[in-house]
C-alpha cells in the first residue's frame, strides 16, 4: 500500500513517522514544495530570526532519518493536480499513483494587496524559511520597521526587532492587540510588555496604504498620519491551502473538511494540520498550532491503517516574546468571564470560564498554572472561580 503525503511540514512529517512506528511497511512518499527538509516553523520568528539558531537545528529530523525509515522525500516540487478517479497526484510532470493520499498542505500568510503597496520591495511575511532569510539583513540597529497586525506572529517579530535595537511600530486595526484570540487581561499584559521595551503600539489604527516608488518608504494611516519605514512586516493571519483539494472536488468548510477520523469527502484522501477542519463539540474547528498538526497527523496515520479512532483535539499553544513565555491551554470560544491568578514573581494566569465551566488558561511565565489548567480542561474538571483565585496550591485540584 502506497501512502502519498502532500506537504512536508510538521503534520506531514508526523504522519510519515507515525506510519512507520505503527508498522506500515508499504511505500511512503512525502512531497514538499520547499527545498528544505521538514522543519519546525515557530523558531523562525524567534530564535532563528534573532540569529540564535542555525538552519539545521530547525530540521525536525536529520535528513538521513527519512532514508533510514524508507520515506521517499521529494523536495522543491509542487503538486499541480490530483485525480481522485485515477488515484494519482501530478508532481514534476509525473502522475504518481496512491492508495491513500494525505493532504498536509498547511497555510499561506495573508498579504496586503498590490493596490495598497503590498507588492513593494521591503514588505515581508513570516511563514517559511525563505521568508525569514529574505528579511534577516533588514534587522539592523536604528532602522525603522512597521509591523501590520498585532497577533502572535506580529508581536513575536516586534520583540525580535526591539531586542536587535530597531525602532518598532505595531499597527493593529482592532481596539486591542490579540483581540481575536485573547481576553483584555492578556492583551493588556502583552501591550505593556512591548511598551516597556520601547515598541510603539498603535491600536484602533488602520492602514490606508504603504507608500514608496519601488521600495516601501512608509505607511499612510487611516487617520491621515504618515509614518516612515525602512521595511514592513505583515502579520494579518493565514489562509488554509485548499486549492488542490478544491480542484479535486473535495468538500471544503473553513479548510479541507474532514470527518472525526481525518478522512475527507473522498474515502482515499485524508487531511491534517493547519489546512484541515474537523468536528469538535458539536461544531467544526480548524486549529493553527504545532500541537494539533502533530496529534491530528498521528491520528490520521493510525486511521489510514484501520484504527477507526476519532481524533480528540486537546488544544494548546505558546508564544515567546522577550522573557515572556505565554502558554495557552484549551479554547476560550464563548467565554463570559475571566479569573486572574497571581503566581510567583511576575507570573500571572488568566482563566476563562463560560458560566461554571473552565474553558481555557493563558499563563504568563507560570508553567505550573498552565500544566494544572491543561490537565483540568482535559479531565473535564472545572474548579469554582474563587478557588482558582485563592488556592495557595493548584495541584490538589487535580485530585478533587
Amino acid at each position: 500500500m502506497r501512502v502519498v503525503i502532500v506537504g512536508a511540514g510538521q503534520a506531514g512529517a508526523a504522519l510519515a513517522a507515525k506510519l512507520r512506528v505503527l508498522g506500515h511497511t508499504g511505500e511512503i512518499v512525502m512531497l514538499g514544495d520547499e527545498p528544505a527538509p521538514p522543519y519546525q516553523r515557530p523558531p523562525l520568528s524567534k530564535a532563528y530570526l534573532l540569529g540564535e539558531m542555525e538552519e539545521d537545528r530547525l530540521w525536525l529530523r536529520a535528513p538521513e532519518f527519512w532514508a533510514e525509515q524508507g520515506v521517499e522525500l521529494r523536495l522543491g516540487q509542487a503538486v499541480t493536480g490530483i485525480d481522485p478517479t485515477a488515484k494519482t497526484v501530478t508532481v514534476g510532470g509525473e502522475a504518481l499513483d496512491y492508495d491513500h493520499l494525505a493532504l498536509t498542505t498547511g497555510s499561506t500568510p495573508r498579504r496586503l494587496s498590490a493596490a495598497i503597496g503590498g507588492a513593494l520591495q521591503g514588505v515581508y511575511t513570516v511563514r517559511t524559511l525563505a521568508d525569514v532569510d529574505a528579511m534577516r539583513d533588514e534587522f539592523q540597529p536604528g532602522r525603522r520597521v512597521i509591523i501590520v497586525g498585532g497577533g502572535y506572529i506580529g508581536l513575536e517579530a516586534a520583540a525580535v526587532a526591539s531586542k536587535l535595537g530597531l525602532d518598532v511600530t505595531v499597527l493593529e486595526m482592532a481596539p486591542r492587540v490579540l483581540q481575536r484570540v485573547a481576553a483584555p487581561e492578556t492583551s493588556d499584559y502583552v501591550r505593556a510588555l512591548h511598551q516597556a521595551h520601547g515598541v510603539k503600539v498603535l491600536e484602533s489604527t488602520g492602514l490606508n496604504r504603504l507608500v514608496g516608488d519601488d521600495r516601501v518608504e512608509g505607511a499612510l494611516l487611516t487617520d491621515g498620519r504618515q509614518l516612515p519605514a525602512d521595511f514592513v512586516i505583515v502579520g494579518v493571519g493565514i489562509t488554509p491551502n485548499t486549492h488542490l483539494a478544491e480542484q479535486a472536488g473535495l468538500a471544503l468548510d473553513n479548510g479541507i473538511a474532514t470527518d472525526e477520523l481525518g478522512r475527507t469527502s473522498d474515502p482515499a484522501i485524508w487531511s491534517a494540520g493547519d489546512c484541515a477542519s474537523f468536528p469538535w463539540k458539536g461544531g467544526r474547528i480548524r486549529l493553527e498550532s504545532v500541537g494539533n498538526a502533530i496529534d491530528q497527523a498521528e491520528a490520521v496515520a493510525a486511521n489510514i491503517l484501520g484504527a477507526g479512532a476519532p481524533y480528540e483535539a486537546k488544544p494548546w499553544f505558546w508564544s515567546d516574546q522577550y522573557d515572556l513565555k505565554l502558554q495557552i491551554a484549551g479554547l476560550n470560544i464563548g467565554y463570559d468571564h475571566v479569573v486572574s491568578r497571581k503566581g510567583e514573581g511576575d507570573a500571572v494566569s488568566f482563566w476563562y470560564y463560560r458560566g461554571a465551566q473552565l474553558l481555557a488558561v493563558d499563563a504568563m511565565n507560570d508553567s505550573r498554572a498552565y500544566m494544572v489548567g491543561k490537565r483540568l480542561i482535559e479531565m473535564g474538571k472545572s474548579p469554582a472561580p474563587q478557588v482558582i483565585e485563592t488556592a495557595t496550591d493548584l495541584k490538589p485540584l487535580l485530585k478533587g
